[in-house]
């Protein structure tokens, strides 16, 4: 008969459930015998010592109000006086009695508890002697009757005589008295001793209990271990196998218990792995993976619903593609056009950006959330604008080689655009197809920034949001504040210069002189703009952005522009 995994170890469970129950309530049991003696050493043995050195402090007392009291009658004092030490004789004497009568009263009741140290003999002991001072007290009382009878008739011998008598028995009194304190702080001592002793029988019995419970729960586990380690290890080998891209393997089913059933899932598992496995391979050349992922992994990635996030978005395009390609069998266009997408995107990949679509030449990219973090997209994006700019050089490179022409090879070039801001992105198509993409104003304005490289003669432009969050990675060139098609508000735009620290002086040079020669436009102060601009050209020859503005200040000289004129140029070209 085959017993469940389940039932194994809930009877494994309950077995050790039950035993730490009995050990917890012996220890609980045995805990309360502890906390009982030491109850009775603090409400008998204590109290009962106490008593005891009281009396003998009243003894003491007693001892010298009476000389006290005799004193005053040889000296005749008034009656009021003697009143008073008579009183206070009284009243020491009945004190001293209460503590003696307290004192055997505690040691009655531990006695008579059942809670005991196996001391009743020597308590009961105690007790008896304590009676006798209680019945010498009346020999006492007569002879410190005539003690003060004799005080007052004047008799001096027979009151030394008395007094003399009277001081042997409280001497004797006291020795007896002490003799019986000492011996509770003998039986209170002993029977904290015992209390000890026992709490520490409680600490090891309770070890030794836990100790068979874990030595009973070890051979139990082991048992129940040994009819699943074979299984289990099987499991774990083709788990082993599945990690390191095994996707056929196949565990057989030896058992008809919960590891054979895990073990029938792992094997449909790994079926479904392999499946969207072949899904990956055939869909990750034309979506990017971490939306392949989505599809299959992460649903909420790829939701229909869509939402409203802060991205990054590029779009590059090839310069002279159009003119390249005429000439150009299809197949060796498609193999060119294959490099050079593929060095493209894998500058985006490298720098964790989702290649959107490729739109003849051009690509569209972005970065944000989920995939990237909302503080790091924009930095992310211009990195890959650069490494875009980096990889051409290669490319130009290899193109002889891929086009089979040593001479003549035509000029390529690129221009890029990146803006950062508001877009909706989802899953957006019909009902048959759908596009997991991004679309808002921000993705046409980075589609706008790649064509105004046209007029301005750069490669890379970027927006201000896109420049302010990558100031700590790239070095800029502010160009101008333009208003392109589609927008009401103008925007500021920059360049990308390099990476922060990788970029040559000349050109840092030729920021700053630029930033000057902006500052001057922009006041209408058209002589010296001109100067500046002229400056700028001599740093680096050829430069774009300073020939455009140097032809914009012509055409104001001629016709200068409105009183309300405010720097912004409008760009024309989508």
């Amino acid at each position: 008969m085959r017993f469940p995994i389940g039932l194994k170890i809930f009877g494994i469970a309950v077995g050790l459930l039950i035993l730490m129950t009995a050990v917890a309530l012996l220890s609980m049991r045995m805990t309360r015998t502890v906390d009982g003696e030491l109850a009775i050493i603090d409400q008998n043995y204590f109290p009962a010592y106490v008593a005891l050195a009281q009396a003998n402090i009243h003894s003491v007392e007693e001892s010298a109000v009476v000389r006290r009291l005799l004193l005053a009658i040889q000296r005749r004092d008034d009656a009021v006086k003697l009143d008073q030490l008579r009183q206070q004789v009284a009243a020491t004497g009945k004190t001293r009695d209460e503590r003696v009568a307290d004192a055997r009263q505690y040691i009655n009741r531990q006695i008579a508890d059942p809670l005991d140290f196996d001391d009743n003999i020597a308590l009961a002991r105690l007790d008896e002697k304590i009676e006798a001072l209680q019945e010498e007290r009346q020999h006492y009382e007569a002879v410190l009757g005539k003690l003060l009878a004799a005080a007052e008739a004047g008799d001096k011998p027979l009151t030394g005589q008395l007094l003399s008598e009277l001081d042997d028995w409280r001497d004797d009194f006291d020795r007896k008295i002490d003799a019986a304190r000492s011996e509770m702080r003998r039986l209170a001592g002993a029977a904290i001793v015992g209390t000890r002793d026992y709490q520490r029988r409680v600490v090891a019995i309770g070890i030794a209990l836990l100790a068979i419970a874990a030595a009973l729960g070890i051979i139990l586990a082991a048992a129940v271990t040994l009819g699943l380690v074979r299984p289990v290890r099987r499991l774990l080998l083709g788990t082993a196998a599945v990690e390191h891209g095994a996707l056929d393997t196949v565990v057989p089913i030896t058992s008809r218990d919960e590891i054979g059933s895990l073990t029938q899932s792992f094997n449909s598992m790994v079926g479904e792995l392999r499946a969207k496995a072949q899904i990956r391979d055939t869909f990750g050349k034309y979506v990017d993976p971490r939306i392949v992922a989505g599809l299959l992994d992460r649903p909420e990635v790829t939701d229909a619903k869509g939402s409203r996030r802060e991205m990054s978005i590029l779009f590059c395009d090839m310069r002279g593609f159009t003119a390249f390609s005429e000439g150009m069998t299809p197949a060796a266009l498609v193999n060119v056009l294959n490099r050079y997408m593929t060095v493209m995107s894998e500058a985006i990949r490298h720098n964790n950006g989702i290649i959107d679509k490729y739109i003849g030449d051009g690509i569209m990219a972005y970065w944000g959330p989920p995939f990237t973090s909302a503080e790091e997209h924009p930095g992310l994006a211009c990195l890959a604008a650069l490494d875009q700019l980096a990889g051409l050089a290669l490319f130009r490179a290899e193109l002889p080689e891929l086009i089979g022409l040593r001479r003549g090879v035509p000029e390529l070039d690129m221009r890029i655009g990146v803006a950062t801001g508001d877009v909706v992105v989802g899953s957006i198509g019909s009902e048959q197809i759908r596009n997991y993409t991004v679309i808002g104003d921000t993705v046409n304005l980075a589609s706008r920034l790649e064509s105004a490289n046209k007029s301005y003669g750069t490669r890379a432009l970027i927006n201000e949001t896109t420049n302010r969050f990558a100031a700590s990675l790239v070095e800029t060139r502010e160009i101008d504040q333009v208003l392109v098609v589609g927008k009401t508000e103008p925007q500021r735009v920059f360049e990308l210069l390099g990476r922060k620290g990788q970029v040559d002086g000349g050109r840092l040079a030729l920021r700053d002189a630029f930033e000057e020669a902006l500052a001057a436009y922009r006041r209408k102060d058209w002589k010296e703009a001109r100067a500046d601009f002229e400056n700028c050209l001599e740093i680096i020859p050829g430069d774009g952005p300073s020939k455009v503005f140097l032809g914009r200040i012509a055409q104001f000289c001629t016709a200068a522009p409105s009183p309300d004129w405010d720097g912004v140029w409008s760009l024309v070209e989508k």
